[in-house]
This record gives C-alpha cells, sequence and structure tokens, in this order.
C-alpha cells in the first residue's frame, strides 16, 4: 500500500477510535430503521407511529417511553440522508470534547426539545381561537434533529471570534424562520434545544462584537428579512402566524422588494450611512403595518373582515421580527459612517516626501522603499506613516509601517480601528513578524513569501554550496563580461535605450503586463537612490541589468540617514545574451555592496514559493498547487529556486487579515494593485496559460 494511501487509512481509523458513540448511535438508528421498516416505507403512516413517536399527545396516554424510542426513528426514508448528514455535529463534538460532554449535548438537547415542547403546546392549547397551536398541540414526531441541533450549537461556540457570533445568527435565524413559515413541532423542539445551549453555554456574546461584526449581523439580519419574504413567495406555509400558498402575490413586487433589501445590506455591510437610514424606512413601515392589522379586530366601526386580508397573522409575525431588527439598527447606529465616500485618515494626508523623511530617519524593512512609489496612499498614526492602497472595497497596508519600531504596534492599531469605521475591510501585506504579534490575536495569518536575506560580511564564494556561482563568475570573466554599479541617472542614452529595450522584450513575452504593488519598473528604477547594477559584453552591449532598492537602518545620533542593506527589484536580460548573467550580476552586486560595508542583501521574496514546515502539509499542498498553475505565467518556483543558488537564510512575510471571509475582497484587492493596467481580455487569456499548464 502506498504511503499516501496507508497515512489515509491511518487518519480515518483515528476518527473511528475517537468517536464511538456516534458510531453507535448511527448503528442504532439504522437499526430501528431496519425493524420498523422505515428505511424503505414512510414510518409516520404506519401503526407504530402511534406506539413509539414521542409528543404531547404520547405524554396525554402516559407514553413516557416515546422520547427514547422516538429519537431513533425516523418519518420517511428520504428524511434519512439529512439526519445522518445532521448527526455529523454529534461526531464532531464528540472528536473534540470526548464521548461524555457530546453524548450530554445530544440527549439533554433531546430530551428539552421534546418535553419542552410538549409543555409549552399544552399551555398554548388553552387558546381555543389559535388553530396552529390546536393542530401542533395534536401532533406526534420522531428523529434526533433537536440534540443534532444542540451539538451544532455546541460546536458553534467553540469557534474562534468571530466565526462564533456569526455561527450563532446564521442558526438562530434559521430556527426562527423555520418556526415562523413552517411550525411543526419538529421545529418548535429545534428551537428550544438551540435556545438551551445559548443559555447555558453563553457563548454569544453581541455586546462585546465590533464594530465590522455589528455590521456583519445587520447585514445578516436583513438578508434573513427578506428570505421570509422570498420563502412565502415560493413555498406553501402553515406557521404559528398563518398560512400562505405558494406564487399567491406578485412576483415583480417580490422581485423589487428583494433587491431592494439586498441592496440595502449590502450598504450595510459597508458602513453606508443611507443604507441604515433605508433599512429604518423599510423595518419601520413593516412594524407600522403590523401594528395597524392587530388593531383591527379590536374595533367593528371600521366594518373590515380580517379574514379577508390573507394573511394578517404573518403580517405580524413579520412586523415582530422587524421591530427586533430595528431596535438593533438603532442601538449599533454608530456602526455607520456618516459621510458617503468612504475615506481613510483626515484632511491632513502625510505625503510621499514626509513617508521618505521617516523611514530615512527610523528605518525600515527590507521592502520599505516601495511605500515611496507612485499609486501608494498615506495614512497617518500618532507614531508613525501605514503605506496602503484602497481597491475594491479593502485597504492593503503595504510592508511594515513606518516610524520607530517600539510605536509600531500602535501604528497598526490606529489604522485597523479607521479602515473598519471606513467600512472598508483592513489587511497587511508582505510584513513580518513583529507586524504578525501586533495585530489582535483572533486575526489569520497566510504565508505570502520568504524574504532571502544573503549576509554580506565575510561573504566569499567558497565550498561546493556555491560551485554553481563560481562557474557564472569565472565565465564571465574568460567572456570579457564587465560590471557596473551605477544610477540610471548617471547613464547615457544609448544605454538607457538598451535598459528600455529589454525591459519592453520581456513585458512583450507577458500575457499580462508588468506587475506593480511591490514589483518595480524601470520608472521606479529611475529614483535617484535606486542603484542598477549592469552587465556588459566587449562590444558595449547590455546582456542584462539588476535594480536595488536602498534599505535604511535607523539614522545615525547625528541624524545623519544610513544604508544598511539593499534589496532585489527588476531582473532583465536580453534574448540571446550572457547566460548565467543573472548569477553574474547578483553575485557581483554582493561582492560591491559587501566592499561598501553593507550588512545585508535582499532577494526579496517568490509569492507561492514558500518553504513549509512538516507539520503544515496542507497549507503546502495548495501553495504548491497555486504555484504549478502560475508558473508558466510567472515562474515563481524556477524564481524561489533560482534565488537558493546564494545561500540565503529566510525571513517569513505574512498576509494578515481579519477571518476567512475576507478572503475574496483581498484577492480582488491584491489581483489590482499588482495588475492595476490589466484588461478582462488579459486576464482571460492569462487564465488560458494557466490552465495548459496544469495539464
Amino acid at each position: 500500500m502506498a504511503p499516501t494511501a496507508l497515512a489515509r487509512t491511518a487518519r480515518i481509523t483515528g476518527i473511528l477510535r475517537r468517536t464511538p458513540a456516534t458510531i453507535a448511535t448511527l448503528v442504532v438508528l439504522l437499526t430501528a430503521g431496519v425493524l420498523s421498516r422505515g428505511l424503505w416505507e414512510p414510518f409516520a403512516e404506519s401503526a407504530g407511529m402511534y406506539t413509539w413517536a414521542y409528543g404531547l399527545p404520547a405524554f396525554d396516554a402516559g407514553r413516557w417511553w416515546t422520547p427514547l424510542t422516538g429519537t431513533f426513528l425516523v418519518a420517511h426514508p428520504l428524511v434519512y440522508i439529512p439526519t445522518l448528514i445532521s448527526l455529523g455535529a454529534l461526531g464532531a463534538l464528540e472528536y473534540l470534547r470526548g464521548s461524555r460532554v457530546a453524548l450530554a449535548y445530544f440527549w439533554v438537547g433531546q430530551l428539552f426539545g421534546v418535553f419542552g415542547s410538549a409543555l409549552l403546546l399544552s399551555l398554548l392549547r388553552l387558546f381555543s381561537e389559535w388553530p396552529w397551536a390546536q393542530e401542533t398541540a395534536a401532533a406526534l414526531d420522531v428523529g434526533p434533529s433537536a440534540g443534532a441541533l444542540a451539538c451544532l450549537a455546541a460546536l458553534i461556540g467553540l469557534a474562534p471570534a468571530p466565526w462564533r457570533t456569526r455561527g450563532w445568527m446564521v442558526l438562530l435565524t434559521a430556527v426562527i424562520v423555520a418556526v415562523l413559515v413552517f411550525g411543526t413541532v419538529a421545529d418548535l423542539e429545534d428551537i428550544l434545544a438551540v435556545l438551551l445551549i445559548l443559555v447555558v453555554d453563553r457563548t454569544l456574546r453581541p455586546q462585546r462584537a465590533t464594530v465590522r461584526e455589528q455590521r456583519l449581523i445587520a447585514f445578516l439580519g436583513m438578508l434573513a428579512f427578506v428570505s421570509i419574504e422570498v420563502i412565502l413567495a415560493l413555498v406553501p406555509t402553515d406557521g404559528p402566524f398563518g398560512g400562505t400558498e405558494p406564487l399567491s402575490g406578485s412576483f415583480w413586487s417580490t422581485a423589487i422588494d428583494v433587491v431592494v433589501v439586498v441592496i440595502t445590506a449590502n450598504g450595510l455591510l459597508r458602513a453606508r450611512r443611507w443604507a441604515w437610514v433605508v433599512a429604518l424606512i423599510l423595518l419601520s413601515i413593516n412594524v407600522l403595518s403590523a401594528v395597524g392589522l392587530a388593531l383591527l379586530p379590536a374595533t367593528d366601526a371600521l366594518g373590515v373582515d380580517v379574514d379577508d386580508l390573507g394573511t394578517v397573522e404573518l403580517e405580524i409575525g413579520t412586523g415582530a421580527l422587524s421591530l427586533l431588527m430595528l431596535i438593533y439598527l438603532i442601538s449599533v447606529r454608530g456602526a455607520f459612517a456618516r459621510h458617503r465616500r468612504t475615506t481613510v485618515g483626515g484632511a491632513a494626508e502625510p505625503t510621499v516626501d514626509e513617508a521618505s523623511a521617516l523611514l530615512r530617519q527610523s528605518g525600515g524593512s527590507t521592502l520599505s522603499w516601495m511605500n515611496t512609489w507612485d499609486g501608494n496612499s498615506y495614512f497617518r498614526t500618532s507614531t508613525g506613516i501605514v503605506t496602503f492602497q484602497k481597491r475594491a472595497g479593502a485597504v492593503i497596508a503595504l510592508a511594515d509601517p513606518l516610524g520607530p519600531a517600539e510605536g509600531r504596534a500602535q501604528s497598526v492599531d490606529e489604522f485597523i480601528h479607521a479602515a473598519e469605521h471606513a467600512g472598508l475591510v483592513p489587511c497587511f501585506f508582505s510584513v513580518g513578524e513583529q507586524v504578525r504579534t501586533a495585530v489582535p490575536s483572533t486575526w489569520r495569518s497566510l504565508v505570502v513569501a520568504d524574504d532571502t536575506i544573503v549576509d554580506l560580511p565575510g561573504l566569499a564564494f567558497t565550498g561546493k554550496a556555491w560551485n554553481s556561482v563560481r562557474t557564472s563568475m569565472n565565465k564571465a570573466g574568460r567572456e570579457e563580461m564587465t560590471f557596473r554599479l551605477t544610477r540610471l541617472a548617471d547613464e547615457p542614452w544609448g544605454v538607457r535605450a538598451q535598459l528600455n529595450a529589454i525591459s519592453e522584450q520581456w513585458v512583450g513575452d507577458k500575457d499580462l503586463p508588468e506587475m506593480r504593488f511591490t514589483l518595480g519598473t524601470l520608472a521606479e528604477a529611475d529614483d535617484p537612490e535606486v542603484r542598477v547594477a549592469l552587465a556588459i559584453d566587449p562590444h558595449g552591449t547590455v546582456d542584462g541589468f539588476l535594480s536595488w532598492l536602498p534599505i535604511y537602518a535607523e539614522a545615525s545620533p547625528s541624524g545623519e540617514p544610513r544604508v544598511r542593506g539593499w534589496t532585489l527589484d527588476l531582473m532583465r536580460r536580453r534574448e540571446g545574451g550572457f547566460g548565467p548573467v543573472m548569477e553574474y550580476l547578483i553575485a557581483s552586486s554582493g561582492v560591491a555592496f559587501r566592499d561598501e560595508g553593507a550588512e545585508i542583501m535582499s532577494l526579496s521574496g517568490a509569492p507561492l514559493a514558500h518553504e513549509y514546515p512538516p507539520e503544515a502539509s496542507m497549507l503546502a499542498a495548495l501553495s504548491a498547487r497555486l504555484s504549478d498553475g502560475l508558473e508558466p505565467v510567472y515562474g515563481f518556483q524556477s524564481l524561489h529556486r533560482f534565488k537558493a543558488k546564494f545561500q540565503p537564510r529566510y525571513e517569513t512575510l505574512y498576509l494578515l487579515f481579519h477571518d476567512e471571509g475576507d478572503l475574496p475582497r483581498i484577492g480582488a484587492a491584491l489581483t489590482r494593485a499588482f495588475l492595476p493596467d490589466a484588461t478582462t481580455r488579459q486576464f482571460a487569456r492569462a487564465g488560458l496559460e494557466l490552465v495548459r499548464g496544469s495539464d
């Protein structure tokens, strides 16, 4: 058996060993299905339903054993599929917290749902004029749904913030809508089981929600609000507040309502004040309508026959939900921006000159010089400056914040606060460990690259590991190649024209334009502080060139800026020129920087080419798949292997973000940041190349 198959078998065996209670429950459930013939015949229509099913009629008749027997029976063969799936919550809880805890949640939730709904219905059936209460009180039920949902609620309580709050909102919305729309005894049992876990575990704490979470809850609430209308339009209902027939109303009226509410909900998620106002108006109309309908039976003077109004009870029920949502939106009104255009920071936005001056004074990371490039915006904090780009509803902070090292955590906190209050999704791209520790503990991190650092003091190309580099240097000597470390502005027009031609040829070979954001062009290389390394053949032809960005250290006590190293940016070679020109240029640059007294040389990072530890096998597999697919387009893997020739040490660069729900928007924002000028056709061509490369 292959090692992968053995590992998979061992994993499955380990899961089975840790979930004996779940396996036993499934065995009993299926055995009962065979004995009762419920696996192939509707058990609800059999004579055994009266004897073994639970519910208020069973308790009235003294059949107190039915909560146990009814738990392992299923009303219809088709219901076995969702039932078995729902018991996955029992298995997951058992795997995480053990058999005793999982069984306790399952049986307490199941029995509370069964007995609690029976007690509630025994009181509600006293209202003889309430048809729903009379019909539901006379119904029997089978199945473990209440226990399964109790386990699901317990699992949600184990989830980290903010997914815990989101999970609770989705689950509560689902059980509330089920009771409102369908109103069966099973729905009543389910909601009671969920509410029990909510009260006992107390894991839903909306008062601790951030401004961002308050907006998300408002978003989910509005979607739940409109989902009721969609369900009423498509599905026949018979809930506690009345019944409806499918497609009985106007299709266009429902469609318009859905569009308006969805647009409003999206506006709430993006912190738009107008959306908050529109939501208040819509909900207020529903509440006032419900109040008016509730008062109609109280007066005979109007001469209105309430029965002719159709779904009066249902309107009252949705009005009650609207009132709850209205109260919530008013209580979190501070979460929505008061201006139409969302911005980060105030009117006194720092300039690029201020950012450059602060970088020279306080120093920065190997990528900090990119903060001075065009296309960036700046946010001033109490301790420094954060460089960012705003795209697709997200703000991407580039590299570590500028300013004194001891104040960077404060800059991170202030930037996150400002971005979230502006209704934008904040993230930090290509940052180091210091920023990773500064973000809130609930934030997530993804490795985006390894910064490849070559320490320059004592650099010598000796030993077996440097064979390929020495070979390149020796070959360059034999072919009389010349190395020159210069600045682009100091070169004559002829050399600059050759560099332009080489760069244009390189770009012309790609299906996408030059990448930007953390990758420069000749425009950025033209900066007087950027160094350019040239490889020139005996005939004066440039065979390749590099550009090097300065890495600033903290200024000297006298205030004099200090460059402690250089970061590789552009790498371009002439087609048909000197073969190992890149190895020659990097090695020669390293020697020159070493002789100048520089401390480090960064070869920058190759995206999607991180060296993962053995325990991160899942992340490594995902990264490898993405990298393999993109290799035909940008060659990330080969670039990473090339840089490994220079025996670098690696410093991890991260993408930091609030949670996985932000990744689609962050992905769109990064795509536009890296390829701001790419057209839809170019994206399509690159996608085809990606597919070909994965064949």
